[in-house]
């Protein structure tokens, strides 16, 4: 078995290799014809003469109207070719024929441009059109001919039924010929009736026999080979009956087919793993075996010589022809590459927006960013010197002797003047140069003046002062929400690798431990980013993907893996889909405790715990002004703002400069809040501290306790603050106290609060972050006698190591999952 089963696959591989270098070989020049064939219209050409030959019971010609009409709406500058090729097929047939479709073409034509009034762009009346174009046309020429009976009259009446149904066929399969994109999939119809459109071509092959071989016979074959080639058994079976039905029609001799066809179609599409060789090898056996079985040993040799040359231009078939057919068909691989090369342009056109949208708020930040103080001091104290001459020297009678004759010197007073104003903010106590002070006539109206333009100065500067700052917090924002887009746009960008090895390494390895899996799609194995997708039948509740799944990975993979979702279905053939992605290295345990001041039910203390989906977890605590439910909304809004641009990817100094811009620039009224912020890298146990008005926060690791202090102003006071950002590094077992000021500042008899909450804290004998809070809010509220004083809350989290609920599962003989590099 072994012995047969590794030549079996030499066999496969020395075939494969044959093929793909014929394929090499013949695809350049192959291109080359499909490009003239194209220019030259060779393929509306080829089908109209067919299609003009076609017969079906020897007699009805159903096929003219039908594709000049379809082709007249698909390809209107292919239409005179398209007619002129049918009238010459049917002449090549019949010369009656040949009148018969001259007057079809000429009414259809006719009716086709008639039909133009309507303006209508769909098919909808395409079929009854050509229904009545093909009765009128056929009864015309009977009458012509002298030929009105009876029998004529049902004749045209079922070649108007037929031509009526072939039109419905030719929309569908006419537009796949020449309208269709390669990333869309083919249905089951519309592959019936691109079959359906082939095998009427072939019946204008009929009667077309050398030396005893039949040409109908070497084509239906052919186009056996290649759908069976390209679409396996089922498609080629299909393929085969189909092909055999249409032929049978047009020669009541060739019922025999349809079993020949049909089986050689459905061996060939089995074989076809091994190449073009197993296509070529079923369809041989086939043929022999049914002319053996059918009694016809006499025409066995006849046959295979038929099936021979299929073979012959199968083999020289280029493989942009096959290729392209197999694109439409679903489930092969160039189907699957034209949906990928599809997808791959949409992201690429959708990451080329995304970019563009990141360039132009980068070009809007830069032009905020530009300060209109472009001036430099002299140009300032220039214009402020001119605005005090303009009131003291402009009518003055010395004005000429001054600023004409002594001009130097009287500017140079001025000047000195105007410097130590600056340098001071006064010209009190301030003695002018002698020089000067002499010649002045208004020394103390032009002390006066100066002082009053100062002030004006000053208070002007400090406008435009807060106009950059805004300006400058706008293109922080506007920066910050570019890089977001920048980063989004390289993340779709990212080139995606072929994983189908490392797909079928997992499904190997679960089927190895007694799983039945139906489908695994792995989409990212980056480490620390891995995103696989697993369906399964039902588990009925055993949890197979926690205990067995997530365990095999891990080993296999190297890391941590655990279900990050799932989907179960326990009744009968439900099925079991989960997602499982890398673990984090670090848990938080999560803590807390709160009371309102005086023991009401609603604290102006809010906090939140965000989980921001990039291996990072923020704490929060806001305090709002005050107590009660306006304290409660404040703080509640500003920890709703912080994490939808937390959540966005903003940096957090940018998100706690866009809450504090909102909470001063939304309401007139003294409204504020303060906010502690925590962000805990759950793979590094790196924590980014900001504290904005906020109490100090504490790390108890074993006896020791750290204070982490930070002094800002709460949020919604000043339009624009300085945010200091605080970075530690926990270890494992570490507690991380946060807190209001309520639980901090509550023991008012004690002058250093910060030594006794560190003793308070050290004294602590639990690790349980829900006892610790519970136990500091205990203690402070009994340091008041049992009254609560003010809002209170405490936020406690534990850091510890992930520990999986499942050890890994040795996977004997299977290698590590191989990490495909993944380029940007």
């Amino acid at each position: 078995m072994i012995a047969n089963k590794n030549i079996s696959d030499t066999g496969h591989v020395w075939a494969r290799r044959v093929s793909q270098q014929w394929e090499a070989a013949t695809g350049s020049w192959g291109q080359k014809v499909a490009d003239t064939a194209q220019k030259w219209h060779v393929l509306p050409m080829l089908m109209g003469f067919l299609l003009g030959r076609a017969l079906i019971l020897e007699e009805l010609s159903p096929f003219v109207v039908p594709y000049l009409m379809v082709m007249y709406y698909l390809r209107r500058d292919c239409v005179i070719i398209s007619a002129a090729a049918l009238i010459l097929g049917a002449f090549s047939q019949a010369i009656p024929l040949g009148l018969q479709a001259t007057i079809s073409v000429a009414l259809g034509l006719f009716v086709c441009k008639w039909s133009e009034r309507f303006r209508r762009k769909d098919f909808s009346r395409t079929p009854l059109l050509v229904f009545v174009t093909v009765f009128v046309s056929h009864l015309l020429f009977a009458v012509i001919t002298n030929q009105v009976t009876t029998y004529k009259l049902v004749m045209v009446a079922v070649e108007g039924v037929l031509s009526f149904v072939l039109t419905l066929i030719f929309i569908q399969s006419l537009s796949i010929v020449y309208l269709a994109k390669p990333y869309e999939p083919l249905k089951n119809e519309e592959v019936v009736s691109l079959v359906i459109l082939l095998a009427s071509l072939m019946t204008g092959t009929v009667d077309w026999v050398v030396e005893g071989v039949s040409m109908e016979h070497v084509l239906s074959r052919y186009l056996l080979l290649l759908f069976a080639f390209t679409g396996g058994g089922t498609i080629g079976a299909a393929v085969g009956v189909v092909t055999g039905l249409i032929l049978s029609l047009a020669n009541v001799s060739a019922l025999l087919q349809i079993n020949l066809l049909a089986f050689s179609g459905l061996l060939a599409g089995l074989l076809k793993e091994a190449g073009k060789a197993g296509v070529s090898a079923g369809l041989l056996i086939g043929t022999a075996i049914l002319a053996i079985y059918g009694g016809a040993e006499d025409t066995l040799y006849l046959s295979l010589t038929e099936s021979g040359l299929a073979i012959l231009l199968f083999v020289l078939t280029p493989a942009a022809l096959w290729k392209k057919v197999a694109r439409f068909i679903p489930g092969t691989p160039e189907n699957l590459q034209s949906h990928q090369e599809y997808m791959r342009r949409v992201r690429d056109v959708t990451a080329g927006k995304i970019q563009q949208f990141a360039e132009l708020f980068t070009q809007l930040s830069k032009s905020f960013a530009q300060t209109s103080d472009a001036e430099e001091r002299e140009e300032q104290a220039d214009v402020f010197l001119s605005r005090v001459t303009s009131f003291t020297c402009q009518k003055c009678w010395k004005k000429e002797q001054c600023w004409e004759k002594d001009t130097q010197a009287t500017y140079q007073g001025m000047r000195w003047l105007a410097e130590k104003l600056y340098e001071t903010g006064t010209l009190a106590g301030v003695t002018p140069p002698r020089d000067w002070e002499r010649k002045c006539v208004k020394v103390d109206k032009v002390f006066t003046v100066m002082e009053q333009e100062f002030e004006r100065e000053q208070s002007f500067e400090q406008l435009k002062r807060q106009v950059r700052e805004s300006r400058k917090l706008v293109a922080d924002q506007l920066s910050g929400v570019s890089r977001v887009m920048s980063d989004f746009a390289r993340e779709i960008q990212r080139e995606g690798m072929e994983l189908t090895l490392q797909e079928k390494q997992v499904s190997q390895a679960l089927e190895g431990l007694g799983l039945s899996v139906r489908r695994v799609e792995i989409h990212n194995l980056e480490e620390g980013k891995v995103d696989i997708e697993i369906s399964q039948p039902t588990c009925y509740g055993r949890d197979e993907c926690a205990k067995i799944v997530a365990p095999m990975l891990t080993e296999i993979l190297g890391e941590n893996i655990v279900v990050r979702e799932r989907h179960c279905e326990p009744q009968k053939d439900g099925a079991c889909r989960m997602c499982l992605a890398s673990a984090k290295a670090f848990d938080v345990d999560i803590g807390v405790a709160g009371a309102a001041k005086d023991g009401k039910l609603l604290s102006g203390d809010s906090f939140r715990t965000m989980d921001l989906g990039n291996g990072k977890m923020a704490l929060a605590i806001s305090d709002g002004m005050g107590n009660g439910e306006r304290a409660y909304l404040e703080s509640q809004s500003a920890l709703d703002m912080l994490q939808q641009l937390l959540r966005s990817g903003i940096d957090e100094k940018l998100s706690i400069k866009t809450v504090n811009s909102v909470l001063a620039l939304r309401s007139t009224d003294e409204m504020f809040a303060t906010v502690d912020l925590a962000l805990i890298d759950l793979q590094t146990a790196h924590v980014r501290f900001v504290k904005i008005g906020s109490t100090p926060s504490f790390i108890k690791r074993g006896d020791d306790v750290i204070t982490v202090t930070a002094s800002n102003l709460p949020a919604g006071i000043l339009e624009d603050i300085e945010v200091d950002v605080v970075t530690r590094t926990l270890k494992p077992g570490d507690l991380l106290i946060m807190m209001s000021d309520g639980i901090y500042e509550a023991p008012r008899h004690i002058e250093n609060r910060q030594v006794w909450m560190k003793r308070m804290i050290s004294e602590l004998q639990t690790d349980d972050p829900q006892e610790v809070a519970d136990l500091l809010l205990e203690r402070v509220i009994r340091q008041h006698s049992g009254s609560i004083v003010d809002d209170m809350t405490v936020l406690v989290a534990r850091l510890d190591r992930f520990v999986p609920q499942w050890s890994a599962i040795q996977v004997h003989g299977m290698p590590k999952l191989e990490r495909p590099r993944v380029v940007s």
